[in-house]
């Protein structure tokens, strides 16, 4: 009985020590288990971080991406609309050339015509210049027919304008007219009983073209009815065109002078 009491007490204690120590062995695996699933925790949560870190910096990559595309956006809409407003200005700038280029067409076509108008006008004019100098008091005859042929010559010149042809036979008709208006003392040669002899002209407007010799021997006066030269008497003419010849050289004051007038004609004769 004892010996069984030994073996039952041995053999109740020995299954006590098992329970124990696998219990140790249990409390020990789990504490391993714990810390390892602790780290796998806290690693696991590290690496959440981690990654929700980088997302958060490719968010803010791609938030400071959209933000220079905005500002990209608004600086290119502002060169756009600067480009619309300088292509309109433009647009206006060809618009008004388009309108001057057809106004320059209109004006050239105008002047085609005008210059069709204008050239039989100043032929027609420098005729009637040369009809007018051949037919008026006879001065300054080799200056004023050698105009005219200059005039003639240039007409026919293709490097002249019609506009400088037209201004200088304006000139040519404006000198003429400033002919009646002044006096002039020249030197020329006429003939006197057959003989070409140097002289004095003294042109007083058209009225009067006398004449006298150097020395003053003889004195004359254009006789427009005789269309000739013809002299006239010294005692009342020869001192009154001394003194005209020197009034137009300037040389004395202007004063009254007795001149050869022709006598006006009535109606009819």
């Amino acid at each position: 009985m004892r010996i069984g009491m030994i073996t039952k007490r041995t053999l109740s204690y020995r299954p006590m020590k098992v329970a124990v120590t696998a219990a140790l062995l249990m409390t020990t695996v789990s504490g391993a288990a714990l810390g390892a699933t602790i780290q796998e925790v806290t690693n696991a949560g590290e690496q959440r971080a981690a990654a929700a870190a980088a997302d958060q910096q490719r968010i803010n990559q791609v938030a400071d991406q959209i933000e220079q595309i905005v500002i990209d956006f608004e600086t290119e809409a502002k060169v756009v609309d600067g480009l619309k407003v300088y292509n309109n200005l433009l647009q206006r700038q060809v618009n008004n050339q388009e309108a001057a280029k057809a106004d320059l067409t209109a004006a050239i076509d105008d002047v085609a015509l005008i210059e069709r108008q204008i050239v039989p006008l100043m032929t027609r004019m420098l005729d009637a210049l040369d009809e007018f100098v051949q037919l008026d008091t006879p001065f300054l005859v080799t200056e004023r027919t050698d105009r005219i042929a200059r005039l003639r010559d240039m007409m026919d010149r293709s490097d002249v304008t019609p506009a400088e042809k037209l201004r200088q036979i304006l000139e040519a008709y404006s000198i003429e007219n400033e002919y009646g208006r002044t006096i002039e003392a020249y030197k020329g040669s006429i003939d006197l009983d057959g003989r070409m002899q140097e002289v004095d002209f003294l042109r007083i407007g058209r009225v009067v073209l006398a004449y006298q010799t150097v020395g003053g021997g003889t004195t004359g006066a254009w006789d427009k009815d005789a269309g000739a030269f013809v002299s006239l008497p010294p005692e009342t003419y020869k001192a009154q065109v001394t003194e005209g010849l020197k009034i137009a050289r300037k040389q004395v004051a202007p004063d009254l002078l007795v001149v050869p007038v022709a006598a006006a004609k009535e109606a009819g004769q």
